[in-house]
């Protein structure tokens, strides 16, 4: 948990860094995640599944109607569109959380936004629809762009580095320049630096061991870490077991600098950042000597 002072600006809403990272909870409405396989793939269970997120403790929602396991295949705008609307209208309406949409398409972008969104969680980090940066800045929506090498039908066939760390981080904060060039608030950005998206399990363990290098940045890291394939590389758990290992890692990304931590498990994430802030809090005061 640094030090690194901050504001991230979506739409009505700000994020300003204080003592606690945020908690974005994961809310699927597709029939073939990788996680949830399709648990709130109905509108209805998407809502009653997004409120209670929030009751759990998450400051942020983020709704995706496409997936983006590795080999999945793209969903037309049509589609996406008729998953994620209705359930975004619904939390609008039925909470204060802040919402996000996890999506790659301007189209559907554009009418969240108008739905009650405040955030584009774009994994191409804006770059797969040219309209994109225009419907982000237009709308003054906060945006997270994510580094990602391919796209998600190809991302795993083979992913190559020179440096991982390097190139993800520089690769971010070309992004973040380049999106302020084109007239986006840089305080509307945040950098995800996409553990699992083109990266072998090793460049993920590299990503998340040197997670700060990423400060340099200046902007918010975003991290999604939950149940990754790279967990079962380590501990040999499948998807439904990978609960602790999930915890593990993002106790220690918050120790790397983590601000935004992208979650399924809300409330059990929930109590290992209370019990890290309040150690690490604790040992700057009193272990200083």
């Amino acid at each position: 948990m640094d030090k690194i002072r901050w504001v991230w600006k979506c739409r009505d809403r700000e994020f300003r860094r204080g003592a606690k990272p945020l908690l974005m909870g994961i809310l699927n409405v597709t029939p073939d995640s990788f996680s949830d396989g399709g648990r709130f793939y109905d509108g209805d269970r998407a809502v009653e599944r997004g409120l209670e997120m929030v009751r759990e403790g998450a400051a942020i929602l983020d709704v995706g109607g496409e997936s983006s396991r590795p080999g999945a295949a793209p969903v037309p705008a049509d589609e996406e569109l008729a998953r994620v609307i209705p359930v975004i209208k619904a939390l609008s309406r039925s909470c204060q959380a802040v919402l996000s949409v996890d999506t790659m398409k301007s189209a559907v972008a554009e009418q969240a936004l108008a739905a009650g969104a405040h955030i584009v969680n774009d994994i191409s980090a804006l770059t797969a629809d040219p309209r994109m940066a225009d419907v982000v800045r237009e709308s003054r929506a906060g945006a997270i762009l994510m580094h990602m090498r391919g796209e998600p039908r190809t991302m795993q066939e083979d992913p190559r580095y020179e440096d991982v760390v390097r190139e993800v981080r520089d690769y971010l904060r070309t992004r973040v320049d380049e999106l302020t060039g084109k007239g986006i608030d840089r305080d509307a950005l945040a950098i995800d630096p996409g553990i699992g998206f083109g990266k072998t399990a090793e460049h993920n363990v590299r990503l998340l061991a040197c997670l700060g290098a990423l400060r340099n940045c200046g902007r918010p890291i975003v991290v999604g870490l939950s149940r990754k394939r790279f967990l079962e590389h380590l501990t040999g758990r499948g998807v439904g077991e990978r609960m602790a290992g999930s915890l593990g890692a993002l106790a220690y990304g918050l120790l790397e600098g983590a601000h935004v931590m992208r979650v399924h498990d809300v409330r059990e994430s929930r109590d290992v950042i209370e019990v890290m802030n309040v150690l690490i809090q604790e040992k700057q005061t009193s272990c200083s000597g």
